[in-house]
């Protein structure tokens, strides 16, 4: 089994694999890993999958993150090693556009918002949510 991987829609058409006796079928796409490979090299539905498994795991931890009894550093350890390997497990096969780029921010900054909580202004006295470049220095 092979598969060539391109965003062309004409890549590997001409292509087919023989070693000598032996013939390879060519697959359209194949999980490896627990990653889904797809010849398109469209990742869309994977991360959309990644994030998915993220969320579930963020709600299974969120008690903790919420909890004034740990530290800062502590819940950011957390979102670390147990929410952020679940959604970038495979990303090494990943080929990002824009688009799934934001998509991961936005996840990545909804999570650090819920560490970090709201932030009351100075001027108004009124809560507001971090924006994301207060989130970025923290």
């Amino acid at each position: 089994m092979y598969m060539v991987m391109s965003r062309d829609q004409n890549a590997g058409r001409r292509h087919s694999m023989k070693t000598e006796n032996r013939s390879f079928e060519k697959v359209e796409e194949f999980i490896y890993l627990g990653t889904a490979l797809i010849n398109q090299n469209s990742i869309q539905e994977e991360i959309k999958s990644r994030l998915r498994l993220g969320n579930a795991c963020y709600h299974s931890v969120q008690n903790l993150l919420s909890s004034s009894l740990l530290s800062k550093n502590l819940k950011i350890k957390i979102y670390r090693s147990i929410i952020l390997t679940v959604v970038l497990y495979g990303c090494e096969t990943w080929s990002l556009i824009l688009r799934e780029e934001r998509r991961l921010r936005e996840f990545e900054n909804r999570v650090l918002r819920g560490i970090f909580g709201p932030k009351r202004d100075d001027l108004t006295r009124e809560w507001r949510k971090l924006q994301k470049e207060e989130l970025n220095d923290l």
